[in-house]
């Protein structure tokens, strides 16, 4: 099974100031690595597009994003994809790439969108995924302008619904830190929420399915307890699992 893993990266630009001098630094920084760990664990094969390596090679076309039984998007903004440097800076026509997602789904891929700052809606609004029509292949339907609900005081999700994708997960779920709002779209499975909304959610569109985790999958939202969590793997494990139709024992 192959998986596309875009997003969870990013840059920090900082300005140091000292009484009269200043002077700058820059930093790279991703949070891949516990998810990417955990799926490679379960046997995966994952492919991984940091967010300014996704702008130009994540798919153009249905030839291209079918080598791959499900594509995940975790803190990636939907400009990412909309605005290739073709597009943006040589005024080039290129695909919509938020149209391929949805005509992959409907044609029997499998998506995951993990929240974020810049997923479903995101800080300020800026994620802009409710506009495009990836929206229309997921089981939520996302707020307009920004929807993260920050809790640094921790609030732990809670089971709603034995769901096979979670049927390998036992007891109290640790906190988390944060979560994009969401409301969950008819017919389809919440099986575990976080304040009342969803946290994981379920739903088929066309031949494929979809998932959301409106937390995040890495820091900050998903504290060092959450990461290192002794089920974290099950639980990532079993989501895609579920949906690629490839559960395992």
């Amino acid at each position: 099974m192959k998986l596309l893993l875009a997003g969870e990266s990013w840059m920090s630009y900082t300005t140091h100031v000292k009484g009269f001098d200043s002077f700058f630094t820059s930093t790279y920084n991703s949070g891949e690595k516990w998810l990417k760990k955990a799926l490679e664990d379960g046997g995966w094969q994952v492919s991984y597009l940091p967010n300014h390596v996704a702008a130009e090679q994540f798919p153009f076309t249905m030839d291209e994003i079918t080598k791959y039984d499900c594509v995940i998007l975790s803190d990636i903004g939907s400009n990412t994809l909309l605005m290739s440097n073709d597009t943006f800076i040589r005024s080039v026509r290129k695909p919509n790439r938020c149209e391929l997602i949805r005509d992959y789904v409907q044609a029997g891929g499998s998506l995951v969108m993990i929240g974020g700052y810049l997923t479903f809606s995101g800080v300020d609004g800026k994620g802009r995924w409710g506009v495009t029509p990836v929206s229309d292949v997921l089981p939520v339907s996302m707020l307009e302008g920004d929807d993260r609900r920050e809790h640094p005081e921790g609030i732990n999700p809670k089971v709603e619904t034995r769901h096979p994708a979670i049927a390998n997960i036992d007891g109290v779920w640790p906190a988390l830190l944060g979560y994009n709002k969401t409301i969950a779209k008819p017919n389809t499975h919440v099986p575990v929420t976080i304040n009342g909304d969803p946290l994981i959610a379920f739903g088929e569109f066309g031949k494929g399915k979809s998932a959301v985790f409106t937390s995040d999958c890495a820091p900050h939202w998903a504290p060092p307890e959450f990461c290192e969590w002794k089920q974290y793997p099950a639980l990532w494990q079993g989501l895609i699992g579920y949906i690629t139709d490839n559960m395992q024992v």
